[in-house]
């Protein structure tokens, strides 16, 4: 595991406690899927880094 594979994982993670967030204040559902789509292309980005 090296450093940017980490950050990527960490960043989709917090976009996955600010989509959660957002869905508890009745946010605009748009920004909502924007950080879904955020959050995950991190997450998949960090965990393609741990193969290489």
């Amino acid at each position: 595991m090296n450093g940017l594979s980490t950050i990527l994982i960490v960043v989709g993670l917090f976009l996955v406690g600010g989509i959660i967030s957002f869905a508890k204040q009745q946010m605009p559902k748009s920004l909502i899927v924007l950080l879904s789509v955020s959050a995950a292309l991190c997450l998949v980005a960090g965990a393609l880094r741990l193969e290489v």
